[in-house]
């Protein structure tokens, strides 16, 4: 499928995903979450991709909300729907609906921040697993200095990548920082050369690639990001005792401890498209309700 806001290329596994509005530094429009979405409709059931990796065409990764409507740009309140007692439902926030859309895709999601990711445009990042950043990147929680306050689920994904004290400085004052800052805090997980940064992301997502099996790579992927929230390690104890349960009767397991044995590289033939567990997913997805 072409798309209007978004390059994508399919190699060896790893399909890169570039936003593609270079003009406007790739900010966000509701066409460019639309075009993000069906990307990972489509990645979650195509098994020729195994790995995700996000950039930005030129100069910026995504400068933010497009703001060319001007200071209406948010108003919704002509939106939205109501209930049957007469009470106003807001529409839903389009970075959430986007971001919670990554959060339940079956593949891993590496971004590759190239430049300036301000407001949505950092907030984005926050589900994908892997942020890697340029030395010319820089970061911006701005909300606060645009009269609005965080979106895209960031209240939930923040604090728990960079913890609540660093979450709420950069939130509260809204200003914007460097890749150095942001990798001291564990936004980012490495900071590189400009053209050292696609290379990379590309030679991590490889390596995913190459030597995983891809329905264990799924099935870790949900374990780790459900149980951030879960009361419990014994949450964990009754997934993983399924998971260890299920995996290790089946080819893949197999596969991974003789291909050990015998010294050679491992040739998974589990799908995550048709062998998934039965029991996936193991969570109730909560409803929206406004």
């Amino acid at each position: 499928m072409a798309y209007e806001t978004l390059l994508t290329d399919l190699e060896s596994g790893v399909m890169t995903v570039t936003l593609n509005r270079p003009e406007k530094l790739n900010a966000f429009t509701v066409g460019m979450m639309s075009e993000l979405m069906d990307i990972f409709d489509r990645v979650d059931v195509d098994d020729e991709v195994r790995v995700v990796v996000v950039t930005g065409a030129g100069r910026g990764f995504c400068a933010g909300a497009d703001l060319s409507s001007g200071g209406g740009t948010f108003d919704s309140e002509a939106e939205g729907r109501f209930s049957k007692d007469g009470k106003r439902i807001a529409p839903r926030d389009g970075g959430g609906l986007l971001t919670l859309r990554i959060y339940e895709c079956k593949k891993p999601v590496i971004a590759a921040v190239n430049g300036a990711a301000v407001g949505v445009g950092v907030t984005q990042t926050l589900p994908m697993d892997i942020r890697l950043a340029s030395e010319k990147a820089r970061f911006g929680f701005v909300f606060a200095r645009r009269g609005l306050a965080p979106e895209a689920a960031s209240s939930w994904f923040l604090p728990r990548v960079v913890g609540i004290s660093k979450a709420m400085e950069w939130v509260a004052t809204g200003r914007v920082f460097g890749a150095e800052e942001a990798l001291a805090a564990g936004l980012v997980s490495e900071v590189l050369a400009p053209d050292a940064l696609l290379p990379r992301a590309q030679e991590l997502a490889a390596e995913i690639a190459a030597n995983t099996s891809a329905v264990s790579v799924a099935l870790s992927r949900q374990m780790l990001w459900k149980m951030l929230g879960a009361p419990h390690p014994m949450e964990a104890h009754r997934v993983d005792s399924q998971v260890i349960d299920y995996m290790g009767s089946r080819a893949d397991a197999r596969e991974g401890v003789e291909s050990f044995l015998e010294k050679r590289s491992p040739d998974f033939s589990m799908k995550v498209s048709k062998d998934m567990p039965d029991f996936f997913p193991w969570w109730e997805e909560p409803e929206y309700e406004g």
